[in-house]
This record gives C-alpha cells, structure tokens and sequence, in this order.
C-alpha cells in the first residue's frame, strides 16, 4: 500500500510539474519567434521552460523542429533520436532523421530512416523520390527500383518522370524512356523542361519530325543550344542539310560546338556537295577530337617506355608525341634519349639545339638548359 501511494504521489508531481511548465510557456512570444524565424532562440526558450532533461515527446520533436530549422543539425538529430527512441514508427520524426542524415552527408543512415517509412508505409510517394535521391548513379538498380515505385504511385509527377527517362536512357531503354515522359507531358504540356528532355529520346527513337516540331516552337521562346542540336541532328537525318548547317552555327557563336556537331556539320556539307567547307569542317572536328593534352601523353609513354629500356616502342612514342604538339620538354626527352639511350649523337645535337630554340623557361628549366648547352660543347668536340 505504501509502494503504491509513492507511485502516485511521483505521478501527481510529475503532471504538477508539466502544468507548471505548460502555464510558464508565453505562447505569444514563442509564435513570434517562430514569426521572425528566430530559431535558435525559440530552442533556448523551449528548453528554459521545460528544462534540458524533459522527455514530453511533443516538447522534445518541438526543440528538435527548432533546431533543425536553424540549421543546428547535430542538437536537433539529439532531439529527434530522443523522439525515435520514444516512438520509432513516428512518420514525421523518420523524415527528420533521414532529412538531417541526408544535410550531413550520412547517406547510409539517411536509406536507414527512409526503409524504416517504407515499412511503415508501402504507399509513401514522397519516401521513395527522396530514397531515389540519395543514389547518385544512374546505373544503380536501387535507384532505378525506387523511381519506378515512385512512378507507379504517381507516374504524372514531372521530377520523377525526368530521373526515370534519364535512368533508361543510361539502360539503353530509350522506348520505355520515351514513353514516362510522354505521360507527364500529357499531365502537363506547359513543362518545357519535359519537353526539352523528351527531345533526345526521340532522336534516339527516329522520331525526327516530331523532334522538328516540337524543337522549333521551343525554340521560339528558348534558344536553348541542347534544344538548337537535337533539332540540327534531326534535320540532318531528315537530309535538310542546310538547316542543319544553320542551326549548328548558331552553337558556334555561343562556342557550344563540340566534336559530335562538327562532324555533322562537315557530312551535311558533303551532302550538299560543298567540298572546301566539308574538307574545312573534317579537319576541324579531328582537332576537337585530340585532347590538348594528347602531345603530353605520349611524351609520358616515351619516358615509361625508355625506363623500362623498350627502346623501339619509346622512339615510336616521342616521334607520335611531336605530330600533336611541339613543346620544349618533348625536345629535351628525346635529345636526352637519343643521347644516352640509342647513343646517336647526330640525333641528340639535333634535338638540344631545338629545345634551345624552343625557347624553354630559363627560370623553371634552368638545370635542364644548362645540362643542354655542356652537352651539346662536347657533342660538338666530339663530332
């Protein structure tokens, strides 16, 4: 009897307590902190009144709200842990934690909280977009599983049709691609992104008029150069080549132009028989193609190839190194190379008194310029 009136005496003063608590919260000042998105201070006054150890769920999630919305990320994930511990199928306390776990780049975690909503609740669209976020590659099936769930709850929603059509797109589903954006443009046929977005696809799909008619009333209103290439591409392979021509040279004067679109550009004028713009455009798209940094390349392969004493294959690299671009360096390592690798020192003269020409840094190759000039006095004496 005793044992149970101390139980109900703690009880008593515990409800006292809260009431105490509850009379001491000003409402008002506390919704105009809210008003002012004063946050933080919102947190320190909650926990004035209720005090640091409270455990009222409804006070801990509040705290946590204030917390996260200050951007306090690791006090509000104490909070919403607090809160998960007290009610772990509480749906908005699992999107916090996942939320927060997302801001703090803990992916892992943040897919914990998510799978713990799904299980709650298969239905979830919202679950889903967010768990398909958290996958950066396209080529991941989680993603892709995710998307599609999402798309079945809600195949009209515009972002998650966007992320289905590019995953099948890096699939090689370019049909199935197709057809999710054409189910969200019939929802919403104002959405320009949708319809710039379905133009590739329909490239891809052969589609071309389509591509033509829908590009060029964009194209109106957006001169959006991926827009300007896949209608170029499809007049292309409609053979309307100067239409063709004329759009890709509207990328050029944004310098939007890439190897894909110079070569197209040089087979429609091939097409239309203009030689000397077709021979033009041909050596331009062999110049895109060649990384700057192609010469260097094969100047590394050379060294690699001298070091590992395969001396033919090291010839074969410098001498290919010199067709992309001449450069001071590649000089230095062949004179180098002809000179104590292949003892030929006709060869290393040569190439000593180019790198000289050449004109390298005397600040930066001072050693290398020095080491070359007291080669090429005794190259010179020995000769």
């Amino acid at each position: 009897m005793k044992k149970l009136f101390t139980a109900l005496l703690s009880l008593f003063f515990g409800f006292s307590l809260f009431a105490q608590s509850q009379a001491l919260l000003d409402k008002e000042k506390l919704f105009d902190l809210y008003q002012s998105q004063k946050y933080g201070e919102a947190a320190a006054y909650l926990k004035s009144v209720y005090g640091e150890e409270n455990n009222d769920f409804k006070t801990i999630i509040q705290i946590g709200y204030c917390y996260l919305m200050n951007n306090e990320n690791v006090e509000a994930e104490k909070f919403y842990t607090k809160a998960y511990q007290q009610e772990p199928k509480n749906l908005p306390v699992l999107f916090s934690l996942a939320r927060l776990n997302t801001k703090r780049g803990n992916v892992d975690k943040a897919k914990f909280y998510y799978n713990q909503v799904v299980k709650i609740d298969s239905n979830n669209f919202s679950v889903y977009k967010l768990l398909a976020g958290l996958y950066t590659s396209n080529k991941d099936s989680l993603k892709l599983v995710y998307l599609l769930k999402a798309s079945k709850i809600n195949p009209q929603e515009s972002d998650i049709a966007f992320d289905l059509a590019d995953c099948y797109m890096d699939f090689q589903e370019r049909e199935k691609a197709y057809n999710v954006l054409k189910v969200a443009i019939s929802a919403d046929t104002g959405n320009i992104i949708l319809q710039k977005a379905v133009l590739p696809v329909a490239n891809a799909l052969k589609k071309y008029n389509e591509v033509i008619l829908s590009g060029e009333r964009i194209l109106k209103v957006d001169a959006d150069p991926n827009v300007i290439k896949d209608v170029a591409r499809a007049y292309y392979y409609t053979k309307n080549y100067q239409k063709s021509i004329n759009l890709f040279k509207l990328l050029e004067l944004s310098d939007m132009q890439n190897e894909a679109t110079l070569y197209l550009t040089a087979l429609s004028y091939r097409a239309i028989k203009n030689y000397p713009m077709a021979t033009a455009y041909t050596k331009r798209t062999i110049d895109e193609g060649i990384s700057t940094n192609t010469a260097e390349y094969y100047s590394l392969l050379g060294l690699v190839y001298q070091e590992s004493d395969k001396l033919t294959l090291a010839n074969t690299a410098y001498r290919k190194s010199l067709e992309f671009k001449i450069t001071p360096n590649i000089y230095y390592r062949m004179a180098v190379f002809y000179d104590t690798k292949l003892t030929k020192p006709k060869n290393a003269l040569k190439y000593y008194n180019l790198y000289l020409k050449s004109k390298p840094n005397a600040k930066d190759n001072k050693e290398e310029i020095e080491f070359t000039k007291s080669r090429i006095e005794t190259l010179k004496q020995a000769d």
